[in-house]
């Protein structure tokens, strides 16, 4: 295949079978920028899904990403609960005061309708629309929150860890609660024109709870519900580390993984190897401040160690870029993966 032949999935696609296409995938996961562009505040651009597929095409053009990313916001599935939203001027939407006050209404808990929830058909539609204008040329990533991960806006970070450790009846029974949502959210996003489900579980990387702790809990979960999602799915632990668990997380069935900006990306890629393909993993943070060579060098140093035999696809190591990451930055990164990026790499020194 020529260059010019290779769409966005064509490359995606080759790289997840572990084989090099033209470059390396780029995935610049961008949900606030569209809000700039179609000079919208963050409320007003979520409040319908047309502004944010328009916002998500342009960056798309804008930057040559390789995938359609119209996520809303994680406290949107709070907000299908019933819980409160707080939005800002320059960051994402987040989870109010959790709405679980007592945890032993837990067994009391019902999920919601998701076909019959304002917000949650909001997101669908934004998917049914990116399908609509890509055509197959590029995938659309949907998202769902773990149901390992979700208790924290549920019911606030302290009294989660209480309920793992002291109340294990009632903890199991959240599980299930959540696990049910989860795995119709992701089916009904697969079957809008999803094309992959990031599964976002932070809680599981060893950044948050011991390994031993995971793998009684957030390991089988992981497991018993990606089994049930009628798609491919990338786990994502949102720049928390994940070398400790590489060969756990195998084992839940995910395809991709999302890794940590504090972990070596050679490292990484030798522990993946034909197993998981890895998105990751520049530092969002530091992207704010970077200059554009500091961009092109972060690039080219992650390209360097994991970019050989396909498998990787370069991304932000956190799953969503900051609002105040400047264009002259994530231009400076499209055109370092154009420099650096095309295969064979012979540049490598091995």
């Amino acid at each position: 295949m020529s260059t010019e032949e290779f769409t966005s999935l064509d490359r995606v696609l080759k790289t997840l079978s572990f084989e090099e296409p033209d470059r390396v995938p780029l995935f610049l996961l961008l949900t606030l920028h569209g809000a700039n562009e179609l000079g919208l505040s963050i409320q007003e651009y979520f409040s319908k899904p047309e502004n944010v597929v328009k916002g998500q095409l342009i960056l798309r053009k804008k930057y040559n990403n390789d995938c359609i990313f119209p996520f809303f916001y994680a406290a949107i599935e709070i907000e299908a609960w019933g819980g409160d939203v707080l939005f800002f001027e320059d960051g994402p939407p987040n989870s109010g005061k959790p709405f679980i006050q007592d945890i032993n209404t837990i067994p009391c808990l019902e999920p919601p309708d998701i076909l019959e929830t304002s917000c949650l058909n909001k997101a669908i539609e934004a998917i049914k629309l990116s399908n609509e204008k890509v055509e197959g040329e590029a995938p659309i990533i949907g998202v769902v929150i773990s149901p390992f991960t979700i208790p924290i806006m549920q019911l606030g970070f302290r009294n989660y860890l209480d309920l793992i450790y002291e109340e294990r009846s009632l903890f199991d029974e959240l599980m299930k609660i959540n696990e049910k949502f989860c795995v119709e959210w992701a089916n009904i996003q697969l079957e809008a024109g999803a094309t992959v489900i990031g599964y976002f579980d932070p809680v599981s990387s060893p950044t948050i709870i011991p390994r031993e702790l995971y793998l009684e809990t957030g390991f089988h979960i992981a497991k018993r519900t990606l089994s049930q999602i009628n798609g491919p799915t990338a786990t994502h632990f949102a720049s928390g580390k994940t070398m400790a668990i590489i060969n756990d997380v195998k084992d839940t069935g995910t395809s991709i993984i999302g890794v940590s900006a504090l972990e070596d990306l050679r490292e990484i890629k030798n522990q993946c190897m034909n197993d998981l393909c890895i998105l990751g993993n520049l530092n969002g943070i530091e992207m704010c401040n970077w200059t554009p060579q500091q961009a092109e060098n972060a690039v080219k140093s992650a390209i360097s160690k994991a970019g050989k035999g396909g498998g990787f696809i370069l991304s932000d190591n956190h799953g969503e870029i900051p609002y105040q990451v400047p264009e002259e930055v994530l231009h400076a990164i499209t055109k370092a993966v154009e420099k650096w990026g095309k295969y064979p790499l012979d540049w490598i020194q091995d």
